[in-house]
């Protein structure tokens, strides 16, 4: 767990406690409504981005299902699998990608001594679905 910089007074505040997901508050209305831990920022990250890749894969293989409809019933016994399949793939890429941002952000907050709004690692949840979204295209020159 990364230390708390010397410099740093009162942080986290004396009453400070984890709060429960998904917490999503606002700010200026609630105040203690603030993640202050790498082991927070880093839960919260990974919960949002393992939700929304989880949506966003299932939404695939629904269009993937439904493309199939009309196709002989052999075909189907083997699409059986693509939702697990689409559900494993998610998992790990929102594991890799919630990991390494939610890490990331801890740090970036806890280095400047600042409390991290919970809807940050929301927004942080979505911009890794859009720049998976983004990357899945072939695109001239690439990402």
């Amino acid at each position: 767990m990364a230390a708390t910089p010397a410099n740093c007074r009162n942080y986290p505040p004396d009453n400070y406690s984890s709060l429960t997901f998904p917490s999503l508050c606002w700010p200026p209305q609630d105040p203690y409504c603030a993640l202050y831990t790498i082991w927070d920022s880093w839960r919260y990250t990974l919960f949002w981005t393992l939700i929304l890749y989880a949506l966003f894969h299932m939404g695939a293989t629904g269009i993937a299902l439904s493309m199939q409809i009309g196709q002989p019933r052999s075909v189907w016994k083997y699409l059986m699998a693509v939702p697990v399949i689409y559900a494993l793939v998610a998992g790990a890429e929102a594991l890799f990608t919630g990991s390494i941002v939610g890490l990331v952000l801890g740090a970036v907050y806890i280095s400047g001594c600042y409390g991290m709004p919970t809807w940050i690692p929301f927004i942080w949840g979505w911009i890794n679905v859009l720049i998976l979204i983004v990357s899945s295209f072939t695109i001239q020159g690439g990402l």
